[in-house]
């Protein structure tokens, strides 16, 4: 599948979950004023969209989310509304990795006697997730320390049909993926939870181990393992052929991907899997 077709898919059904609450918005939306596809940009989404880049580039990441969410939202039915998703969620990630405080995180101080491995726990985050946020080189902090720790619950949404993976955070999209999914339909349908997480795994296959880093390993740079056994979620080295189902029931990503969704998810997150 050609990459920006496979991305317009994901865009698609991440704007038609800001319109339809199930899985993705988690409320409803009256229906917009003009239902047809349209392709010229009023003047009213003109000017959110001009207060948008504006903000971006003044370093309000905070503001211009805000101002593009709205955009996307009351303009669902624009030809452009897939580029403005896209910008949406650059900057969500941007933001997510950034020590700037928002809605979904606090400032948290280092009490005497804690690690990150605690804090994490503590708030249901990962502590990849909080050195990243608080551009931290190392595990060593220091009681009086602030620190950005996120704190709203997670969950993933996979799309069988479209091969697609969905962040959430909230009920709201933060990022779509490209994924490749199982041939014959053999993913399968549920609501599963992340249990173990693996960097760099080992590929037990029939009959053989496939260390880290061989180029047979299958399961590229990353395991989210299911509790489901056997299943879950993992890296490629197969990426040309993302976007289409093809694997032997686990959900697969590019190693990009699937390393930056490790960062960000814990144990115990929620996998909902669908057709």
């Amino acid at each position: 599948m050609d990459r920006r077709i496979a991305l317009g898919i994901i865009i698609g059904v991440a704007v038609l979950g800001l319109v339809f609450a199930a899985f993705f918005a988690g409320r409803s939306k009256q229906p917009h004023a003009n239902d047809a596809k349209k392709t010229d940009i009023p003047v009213s989404a003109t000017a959110i969209l001009t207060q948008a880049k504006d903000l971006e580039a003044k370093g309000n990441l905070l503001d211009a989310q805000a101002a593009y969410q709205k955009v996307v939202a009351e303009y669902p039915n624009l030809s452009d509304v897939m580029t403005w998703q896209r910008k949406l969620e650059d900057i969500n990630m941007k933001l997510l990795f950034s020590p700037v405080i928002t809605p979904k995180s606090i400032q948290y101080e280092v009490k005497p006697g804690d690690t990150l491995t605690r804090i994490a726990k503590e708030y249901k985050t990962t502590v990849e997730l909080i050195k990243r946020s608080n551009n931290l080189s190392n595990d060593n902090i220091v009681p009086g320390k602030s620190l950005k720790v996120w704190t709203a619950p997670l969950s993933i949404l996979v799309y069988k049909r479209q091969n697609i993976l969905i962040l959430k955070a909230d009920e709201e999209i933060l990022k779509t993926y490209i994924v490749s999914t199982g041939a014959n339909n053999s993913t399968p349908v549920g609501t599963y939870k992340i249990v173990n997480k693996l960097p760099n795994p080992t590929w037990f296959k029939a009959g053989a181990v496939v260390p880290p880093g061989s180029a047979d390993n299958q399961l590229g740079t990353r395991w989210l393992g299911f509790n489901l056994q056997g299943y879950g979620i993992h890296g490629t080295i197969d990426p040309q052929n993302l976007g289409k189902q093809v694997t032997q029931g686990c959900v697969r990503m590019a190693n990009p991907d699937v390393e930056e969704l490790y960062a960000i998810v814990p144990s115990g997150t929620t996998v909902t899997i669908v057709d």
